[in-house]
């Protein structure tokens, strides 16, 4: 093992299904070994159980409809404000000196420190949910955008003008197409933030969604249905970014060159 040295496809996925292979091994030994009490930490099984029962016969996959929904419509707002005031920032810069002293100010701000506010101005609605997870994503996605759009090689630009490209057709021909790679990753991470944003929202002022069913849980000490609300969590999650690293790779396979 070297570093920097690629790993082969084949063996990614086996060296990645065997990381979980052991976590849930660990798990089933504390748990049904009684060296975790049941109360604390369920096990692997009365998880699975819990779960069934959840999607069955307590309506658990609506909950997941409802906060895959939120997730998607307060994130696809986000990007689509963010994607033409980031390249308008990273393009030019009166513009990035005008924004981006604000965007670095707000992008510190918890969007949960906002969810006080927005129950006072929207109620406890979508409205309300859809409004964190906008604040939790809008001002990373400006800044990130801003920062890949500034940093397109000087060579290409250079060698646009000089075969006479306008200033518009220069963003259009070359600075869009030449960040369009990095941008999608962008996109990419902050979607796994955006899923933070919606379960925070969830836990306050909601009566639907896997983080109200999480809260519920906690407040009958159900810590096998807490943990599948987790773990469904990350298994959407984990299949978004496959889906967002498969439609990237079909989309720029020029950028995957030399990784």
């Amino acid at each position: 093992m070297k570093p920097l040295v690629p790993v082969a496809p084949g063996a990614r996925v086996v060296l990645g299904v065997a990381f979980f292979v052991l976590f849930v091994a660990l798990w089933a030994v504390a748990t049904l070994g009684g060296f975790v009490q049941k109360t604390f930490l369920a096990d692997p099984l009365t998880m699975l159980k819990s779960g069934w029962t959840l999607l069955t016969q307590m309506g658990f996959a609506t909950d997941i409809g409802l906060t895959v929904w939120r997730v998607v419509g307060g994130f696809a707002i986000a990007a689509l404000l963010a994607l033409p005031l980031g390249v308008a920032m990273g393009a030019y810069k009166p513009i990035e000196a005008f924004f981006e002293p604000f965007v670095s100010f707000a992008r510190y701000l918890p969007a949960s420190a906002f969810i006080p506010l927005l129950i006072l101005w929207a109620g406890i609605g979508e409205v309300q949910k859809l409004a964190v997870i906008f604040i939790g994503s809008f001002f990373q996605l400006v800044l990130m955008i801003a920062v890949t759009v500034g940093n397109t090689r000087r060579d290409l630009v250079e060698a646009a003008y000089t075969l006479g490209v306008s200033d518009r057709s220069l963003i259009r021909r070359v600075l869009i197409p030449g960040a369009a790679p990095e941008i999608a990753e962008t996109l990419r991470m902050v979607l796994g933030w955006a899923w933070t944003y919606v379960i925070v929202a969830e836990l306050i002022g909601a009566s639907s969604g896997i983080g109200h069913m999480i809260t519920d849980s906690q407040a009958l000490l159900a810590t096998d249905n807490i943990i599948f609300g987790i773990i469904v969590i990350g298994v959407i999650g984990l299949l978004s970014d496959f889906a967002f690293k498969l439609a990237n790779q079909r989309l720029f396979p020029w950028a995957q060159l030399g990784r």
